[in-house]
């Protein structure tokens, strides 16, 4: 994890994970919106649910560790 020299988590590696559980989540709801999904869409359903999962305990690893900057 980057830190700022304030010794808060990198402002930029938060939107950076942002941005890519967005693009996870819109991926999926592509996926999600076909009527019937083929053996490699589900798959690849599972697959980013499972990226957007990790993704999203990143971001919350990332500001719990920001919010206990402040706290601390």
């Amino acid at each position: 994890m980057d830190i700022e020299a304030n010794g808060l988590p990198d402002s930029e590696e938060i939107n950076q994970l942002e941005a890519q559980h967005r693009r996870y989540s819109e991926q999926l709801e592509s996926l999600i919106q076909k009527p019937y999904l083929s053996d490699e869409e589900q798959l690849e359903e599972t697959r980013l649910k499972k990226l957007k999962l990790y993704v999203k305990d990143q971001l919350v690893a990332r500001r719990s560790g920001h919010l206990r900057a402040y706290v601390a």
